[in-house]
């Protein structure tokens, strides 16, 4: 025969519950950790996918890698640097990116996992992309760097940045997406490069020079 439980007995387990599973949680982190980078979670920063920005199709069918992705790494685009920061140019040059890499360098889609816009605005660059970081444990394999293509997200950023800064909408986007592609991942800031640490190029330009700063700025905005 069940037995009624009075409201305020359920209302005293369910806390004692949640007690006991943030205790929990504090002791997966380490005890001396601060108990408010427990709590740290970074928000979706929104992402426009392939169809949004008018994408062809992929030539062929994409690869998908059933692992996660070790690293992150940083490009630039190399294309002139653009005053137009609008949500239309974004797009545009996503198209132009995906042009430029199928029609000539001859490969299935957009090499970037990636884009990000002088305005930063993010787009999804090569399809399927944006599904694998969504739920954290695949990716697609990209084009972007050679011998990293399946263990690194690629990261396009709109511009050339040989001896000239990016704007600052580029530059906190790229912190958020960072931030948010750590985690959803389980990528240490610290496993965050530049094309030029792994090809012989200039890539990402003066964007390599910071990325101490971007990886403590990553660090700091998940709370590690």
């Amino acid at each position: 025969m069940s037995v009624p439980v009075p409201r305020r007995a359920v209302l005293r387990g369910a806390v004692l519950l949640g007690a006991a599973a943030g205790a929990t949680a504090l002791t997966q982190f380490g005890a001396g950790r601060d108990a408010r980078a427990v709590a740290t979670r970074v928000d979706q920063p929104t992402i426009a996918n392939c169809a949004t920005w008018g994408a062809r199709p992929p030539s062929s069918p994409v690869s998908v890698v059933q692992s996660r992705p070790n690293k992150i790494i940083i490009h630039h685009t190399a294309f002139p640097n653009t005053t137009d920061y609008s949500l239309a140019q974004a797009y545009r040059n996503s198209r132009d990116i995906q042009n430029l890499h199928m029609d000539t360098n001859g490969w299935l889609d957009s090499g970037q996992h990636f884009t990000n816009s002088r305005g930063g605005f993010l787009t999804e660059g090569r399809h399927g992309s944006l599904y694998g970081l969504l739920h954290g444990q695949t990716m697609v394999q990209g084009a972007h760097c050679v011998g990293q293509n399946s263990q690194a997200i690629g990261i396009e950023n709109d511009g050339i940045y040989l001896d000239v800064q990016p704007p600052q909408a580029l530059w906190n986007s790229l912190v958020w997406f960072c931030a948010f592609t750590c985690q959803q991942y389980g990528i240490p800031p610290t496993e965050i490069y530049g094309h030029k640490d792994f090809n012989s190029t200039q890539c990402p330009g003066l964007l390599h020079d910071r990325l101490p700063e971007l990886r403590s700025t990553v660090a700091a905005r998940l709370g590690a």
